[in-house]
């Protein structure tokens, strides 16, 4: 959600009716999260100016661990110089400590070319865009779900009930430090998340839903101490249940 608002932000600078704009104190401190969406604090240090040249040599963007050779235009200008200085800060401030995290196996390749890509400078905030994008549909529509065994007929549902709320076993990415608590497309994705952790036996699908509208749920290592929930429904393993009375 961070990389994408942030992404969001840098096709508007690179596209404002101003020309493109660069942020020149780019810095995590300079943004902010208001209502799910990433926010410039501080504008003061952002600028229009294209570096000016006579020749490409003149265009060589530097950073401390990479520089980048770019084109001298035909005005006398470095090519999209603005827009490849905040794309390439985006990356190493935000893209290389939040996406290779807590995606799906599925979806990492992709994010994993994003940010291949942006390292390089080999996308521009176009072709930036047009990616996460692609992954965003992929993530929200569940087309990323590799075809596997239905396990949910493995698990005997119960709507209107959950369990009494308290700590349990923890997980990555978990919603919650007090246990399990992850997003999914289906109750069948969140039984095939249940059968890869040893110590599932039960998960509850909530009415909460992520900024994605994915809903959650709790993987929990016990499905005692029911309790009524017109709002949730338990999923049981048969295993866990059997010989006893529900």
């Amino acid at each position: 959600q961070i990389c994408l608002s942030l992404v969001k932000l840098l096709f508007y600078l690179a596209h404002s009716p101003l020309g493109s704009i660069v942020l020149l104190d780019f810095q995590p401190r300079q943004f902010v999260m208001v209502d799910g969406n990433l926010k410039v604090t501080d504008m003061d240090d952002a600028s229009t100016e294209e570096l000016s040249c006579k020749e490409d040599n003149d265009c060589t963007l530097d950073f401390p661990t990479k520089s980048f050779p770019l084109k001298c235009s035909v005005v006398g200008k470095c090519e999209g110089i603005n827009e490849k200085k905040n794309l390439f800060n985006a990356y190493r401030y935000f893209f290389t400590y939040l996406l290779p995290h807590s995606a799906p196996p599925a979806l990492r390749p992709l994010l994993s070319d994003i940010l291949n890509a942006t390292g390089d400078l080999r996308y521009g905030i176009n072709e930036t865009l047009r990616a996460f994008e692609k992954v965003l549909h992929l993530y929200k529509s569940g087309l990323y779900l590799q075809k596997r065994p239905l396990l949910l007929k493995d698990y005997i549902s119960l709507k209107g009930f959950r369990t009494v709320e308290g700590e349990d076993y923890k997980c990555w990415p978990s919603y919650s430090h007090l246990g399990c608590l992850l997003s999914i497309h289906s109750a069948e994705e969140a039984a095939a998340i249940c059968n890869s952790q040893s110590q599932c036996q039960s998960f509850i699908v909530t009415q909460q839903r992520t900024w994605t509208g994915r809903p959650l749920a709790s993987f929990q290592s016990s499905w005692t101490g029911l309790i009524p929930d017109t709002n949730a429904v338990v999923y049981i393993k048969r295993s866990a249940s059997s010989g006893e009375r529900l």
